[in-house]
């Protein structure tokens, strides 16, 4: 191989070594933008991206509303409505009904979920029975509020554009019996 060779393949080798890495810092970014084109991956698209003709303001979305309680709280805890349709964005107010059915006081503590999951990061919940534990007297009955709303951006995400109705369900656990029983092992028993 002559030096004229060398030289021309000593910079073929130099060109695609600064290419390849140049290509390599690139990536990222050009991916990044090609998902906020396409909306490939999850990535959001930009709500400046859609047109006017997509006013979120005023899609609605339907709400259900579910309740159960555990094993060992002896409650009746339910909606007050099972649906409502909420514009998204706007804070809406939902109540559900809880009577101790006891003799005695119990403290009870709810727990909640979102379904479907995918829509949990737009259901904003801004007050809620849920964030502490309720006590009831014997044969008390309240009705307890929860504040929330779902952010706009539900209807420009791919992934959940399409939801047409959410259910918000709680659970109640008897927190009373928990105090009592912490640090004790439970026997499994067949009933």
């Amino acid at each position: 191989m002559n030096n004229k060779n060398r030289k021309y393949t000593a910079i073929a080798v130099v060109a695609i070594i600064f290419g390849m890495i140049s290509l390599s810092y690139a990536a990222v970014p050009l991916y990044d933008l090609f998902c906020r084109t396409t909306g490939f991956g999850g990535t959001p698209v930009d709500a400046n991206q859609i047109s006017d003709t997509k006013n979120t303001e005023n899609l609605t979305i339907n709400v259900l509303f579910n309740s159960d309680v555990a094993r060992g709280l002896n409650w009746d805890f339910i909606p007050t409505q099972r649906k409502q349709v909420v514009k998204l964005g706007e804070n809406n107010l939902a109540f559900y009904k809880a009577k101790n059915s006891s003799r005695d006081e119990i403290t009870g503590v709810a727990t909640f979920n979102v379904t479907p999951p995918k829509v949990g990061k737009y259901f904003t919940k801004i007050d809620c029975f849920c964030f502490e534990e309720q006590t009831l007297n014997s044969g008390e009955e309240v009705e307890m509020p929860v504040n929330f709303y779902i952010d706009p951006e539900i209807a420009i995400d791919p992934n959940t554009k399409d939801v047409k109705s959410i259910t918000l369900s709680y659970t109640f656990f008897n927190s009373s019996e928990e105090k009592q029983h912490k640090g004790k092992i439970k026997k499994n028993s067949i009933e």
